[in-house]
């Protein structure tokens, strides 16, 4: 990946698979630069090359539309790519609400469409030539990608939209990615039919893009569809049953006087709190597993246990994507489940989620 810069506090990030995409342009658009502009020799492929970059300067605009759009709401901008088959923006969460999802993702298409449109009016005042075979060249491919781009199926933008739509219906999230999944899908099996059609007139080039188009269509649609089934399971965990009885101890005291009170307590787990009771950690069963009972007396109990800094203390009320998106951030064994009043409700254990999943 290359950097050259950056938008709405983000990377932008160039792939090097775009060089093999501008390469393909020149090739592609030089018999036609060549009719247009006779005698230009090698120089007709620096044309093509020149409307390549001009082309993803548009798709910049594309995703550059997301990332603000996404700011806005308040999400956080991981990157913006540009690679072989267009752009793509990394956007840190998911969305909470239907609206989110819909106008994040329609206001690429629409930006496209309004640089296709604008480029049409300008095609009106270029003079023939060069400049004006580039005019044309971003007007219709601009208008291509705002349009396709509206394709409901996932991972279109038109995706997201018919998302948001059944979201918005049926009240569950699932549901709209499940649909708007099957349409990627769908659309994925028309591209095959497409490319076959075009294999059967000689062409190799058309075939092959459409090929791989079908390819990144059915594989986005394929994880979208595998994601929501995680995030279904993950929305039927009761925090609030799952978690384990926990003892409270403080930071100071020693391992094995730790141990043998979670056990007369009959607790599953550790928390370490400061003197006035502020919970710290939680410990880790593995590390303080691995402590040979003969040392167990003479360390602290907070050696084996994990600091809460950075997201390893989680409301009992997280639910759904919310939990989801904790897990992911911040992998742990063991998380600290916290009372709306901050005291200690108990410990969640990622086994204890895993297992739950497995047995449904």
């Amino acid at each position: 990946m290359i950097r050259i810069g950056r938008i709405a506090g983000s990377d932008v990030l160039v792939s090097t698979s775009w060089f093999l995409v501008a390469a393909l342009i020149a090739w592609i658009m030089a018999p036609r630069v060549e009719q247009v502009q006779p005698g230009l020799g090698g120089w007709k492929y620096v044309v093509g090359i020149a409307f390549a970059m001009a082309l993803y300067l548009a798709i910049l605009l594309h995703e550059a539309s997301h990332a603000l759009m996404a700011t806005r709401f308040g999400f956080r901008v991981e990157s913006i790519t540009l690679h072989f088959l267009g752009g793509a923006t990394a956007i840190e969460g998911e969305s909470r609400r239907p609206r989110e999802e819909f106008w994040i993702a329609v206001v690429g298409p629409v930006t496209s469409i309004a640089v296709g449109v604008a480029a049409v009016g300008l095609w009106f005042a270029t003079p023939d030539g060069l400049l004006l075979l580039v005019v044309e060249g971003l007007a219709g491919a601009n208008l291509v990608i705002g349009v396709l781009n509206l394709v409901p199926g996932l991972p279109l933008d038109g995706g997201r939209v018919l998302k948001a739509g059944v979201w918005a219906l049926t009240g569950r999230v699932h549901t709209g990615t499940r649909v708007a999944a099957w349409g990627g899908r769908v659309a994925a099996v028309l591209v095959v039919v497409w490319a076959v059609l075009s294999a059967g007139d000689g062409d190799v080039v058309n075939p092959l893009v459409l090929g791989i188009v079908a390819i990144f269509l059915w594989t986005g649609a394929s994880q979208a569809l595998g994601a929501a089934a995680v995030v279904e399971r993950i929305s039927a965990v009761e925090v609030r049953e799952l978690s384990r009885r926990t003892l409270a101890v403080p930071q100071d005291l020693p391992l094995a006087e730790a141990l043998r009170r979670a056990q007369e307590a009959g607790a599953g787990s550790l928390v370490t709190t400061t003197s006035d009771g502020r919970p710290i950690g939680v410990v880790d069963e593995q590390a303080a597993a691995a402590v040979p009972p003969g040392r167990q007396p003479w360390i602290a109990v907070s050696t084996v246990a994990r600091g809460l800094a950075g997201g390893r203390a989680l409301p009992v009320s997280i639910s759904g994507t919310q939990l989801l998106e904790a897990l992911r951030s911040t992998p742990a064994s063991e998380y600290v489940l916290l009372a709306e009043d901050g005291s200690i409700h108990g410990v969640l254990a990622t086994a204890d989620i895993v297992r739950m999943m497995r047995n449904r």
